[in-house]
């Protein structure tokens, strides 16, 4: 990833900490041209988790699901729920 150097301006009527400013450049830096939304991704999710379980490499196969779950904290939660749940159900 690029280091991005950070300068932080401060104005009297904004104010914003800088992991917060720092998380919002991360964000940006790792935004692609050809993302998925949340609703395409959660359509995935299900076969991403199968084939993760089944010891195959859904990064290679599923890669726009893969980077969306590595950017939105919300489908990486639905993700990890899923990934937990079938590995329950497999014991």
């Amino acid at each position: 990833m690029r280091k991005i150097r950070l300068v932080v301006v401060q104005d009297a009527g904004m104010r914003i900490h800088k992991e917060t400013l720092e998380k919002i450049i991360t964000k940006i830096a790792l935004t692609r041209a050809d993302e998925i939304g949340c609703e395409t991704c959660f359509a995935e999710v299900d076969r991403f988790v199968d084939m993760l379980v089944a010891g195959e490499d859904p990064e290679k196969v599923m890669p726009l699901v893969e980077h969306h779950l590595k950017v939105c904290g919300n489908c990486h939660e639905e993700f990890l729920a899923l990934l937990e749940a079938l590995k329950s159900a497999a014991t």
